[in-house]
């Protein structure tokens, strides 16, 4: 029998278990985001008056992944999109479906707070979650561009 995946948002107490899962994405990306900007990212997530949101996800009280959203406006809707930013899993953990019920949690708050679209991007390497998405998603045929200015 599989142990039970459990899901919440995370609390203030929180911050100690996600910057382990928030690292191993980092690693997972080969990036290093600055300390400070993990600061501000965990502030955000805390602060009401955000549209930044996280949730941890928990086997047996351990938290084994994260995932990270952010509501915004549309002109193309009058309900929010949400984009999801960061989904990881920690390696020893994958495979178990523990992905699919992270998204899930997003698209149930999504649901629950009017919007009209969830979407997130993923790297063109990234095939073993790209199996997962091409079941619960459809791709929008869009192709990112950006411009970096910080």
């Amino acid at each position: 029998m599989s142990a039970e995946v459990t899901i919440r948002p995370i609390t203030r107490e929180d911050h100690d278990i996600w910057m382990p899962l928030w690292k191993g994405y980092q690693r997972f990306y080969k990036t290093d985001i600055p300390d400070e900007t993990s600061a501000i990212t965990w502030r955000r997530f805390l602060d009401p008056d955000e549209p930044m949101f996280a949730a941890l996800a928990f086997i047996d009280g351990r938290a084994v992944g994260i995932v990270h959203y952010i509501f915004h406006r549309s002109c193309w809707t009058p309900g929010d999109y949400v984009y999801l930013q960061d989904l990881y899993v920690g390696e020893a953990s994958r495979g178990g479906g523990i992905g699919r019920k992270l998204i899930e949690f997003v698209y149930e708050d999504a649901i629950a707070k009017g919007a009209s679209r969830v979407h997130w991007l993923t790297h063109e390497t990234n095939t073993d979650a790209m199996k997962l998405y091409d079941r619960i998603a459809s791709k929008s045929g869009f192709i990112q561009y950006r411009q970096m200015f910080a």
